[in-house]
């Protein structure tokens, strides 16, 4: 049984930040979209609003300094230009806890930074688990990616989001039956697959 997304390989050279963004977004693609888990992802992807950006961070003080920089850059941006923005770690927190502990430390980042209530943040992590879940049990991939991921999203996106899709709600419950529908195996064959350009 496998208990998270394989972690992929990085290149030795000058492409591997091309590299991790295709495998970020070929995730995006197929599992956020492609399973629809998230809604809200295929409008922006289609219009080319998601933004990549991959970090060197190794640690916690250089994933806040990496998220601060983000954070400028989204609330500074032109909404149609740039809805979101996915800030990808794959040097640094690949143990879930100490990502999960790492949240505190972003979250009062947003806070000290008066961008609480502007924008907000998600999380995924390649071996992220819900409370009260054991490692593999499959409805922990609803968050799995192939790296850590902070998700930083403007509250008015998800404002009008919640309103085009009423049963926002009910979108946690559905994602985890959707994936043990899918199991383990059709998860793997399902990622294998390669994913539909827009």
């Amino acid at each position: 049984m496998l208990d998270s997304p394989p972690q992929p390989q990085l290149p030795a050279d000058s492409d591997t930040n091309n590299a991790i963004v295709a495998t970020t977004r070929h995730w995006l693609v197929r599992a956020v979209i492609g399973l629809n888990l998230c809604p809200f992802a295929k409008s922006v992807h289609v219009k080319g609003q998601i933004r990549y950006v991959v970090s060197d961070a190794c640690d916690v003080e250089g994933m806040l300094a990496a998220l601060e920089t983000e954070l400028r850059t989204l609330v500074e941006a032109d909404a149609e230009r740039i809805d979101t923005s996915l800030l990808i770690f794959p040097h640094a927190f690949a143990d879930f806890l100490e990502f999960n502990d790492a949240l505190f430390f972003a979250e009062r980042l947003l806070e000290q930074m008066r961008l609480a209530g502007e924008l907000q943040l998600a999380s995924f992590h390649p071996q992220y688990q819900f409370a009260g879940t054991q490692p593999g049990d499959i409805e922990n991939y609803t968050n799995r990616a192939p790296y850590p991921i902070l998700h930083l999203l403007r509250e008015s996106s998800v404002e009008r989001a919640t309103q085009a899709f009423p049963d926002a709600a009910e979108i946690f419950e559905r994602n985890q039956e959707t994936l043990r529908r899918l199991g383990h195996e059709g998860w793997r064959l399902w990622m294998q697959e390669e994913a539909e350009r827009p």
